[in-house]
């Protein structure tokens, strides 16, 4: 099955975009850019909105120092005994602006960008894009995340509303 480019809206909000090799999600948020950028780069915020509830999966662990030359490992799980880890390091680092990170499980890891757009007071494009190695790697990545995308950001989008509203502005 090819995918020279392929498109899919989901829930009005969410777009989702692939290439071969090229995943790239694009949302727009009633947020501003900054909020949207804590909620990246701050690991109580991240925890909240990261793992799609019906994964029926916690994020166990969160070790983010986000920042140019910075790493993170996540922990993925039911428990410690039954977990898997995700970790690698931040490439760059824009306040408000960008992160580029790499994902270092393997040989097949992703490089990913996030840009946070603020196209008007509180109006923020956010455009979440992946590099893969091969399209095989993009495959197998891509397993699941078509669905866990779109809920993921549904749960940012959550999260980024009571930080609007000055609830746990942190």
């Amino acid at each position: 099955m090819g995918y020279a480019n392929e498109e899919s809206t989901t829930g009005g909000r969410t777009k989702v975009e692939r290439t071969d090799c090229e995943l790239t999600v694009t949302r727009s948020f009633d947020a501003p850019a900054h909020l949207l950028f804590q909620a990246w780069s701050k690991p109580d915020l991240f925890k909240r909105w990261w793992v799609p509830t019906s994964a029926g999966v916690n994020l166990l662990s969160c070790e983010m120092d986000v920042r140019t030359g910075g790493k993170y490992c996540l922990t993925f799980g039911q428990d410690a005994a039954n977990s898997m880890a995700f970790f690698g390091k931040y490439l760059e680092v824009v306040p408000d602006s960008r992160i580029v990170w790499t994902n270092d499980e393997g040989e097949a890891g992703a490089v990913t960008m996030v840009t946070f757009d603020e196209q008007s007071p509180g109006h923020t494009l956010l455009t979440f894009h992946e590099f893969y190695p091969t399209k095989e790697a993009l495959d197998e990545a891509y397993v699941g995340m078509e669905a866990g995308i779109p809920e993921q950001l549904d749960q940012l989008d959550a999260l980024v509303a009571t930080l609007g509203a000055g609830a746990d502005e942190a």
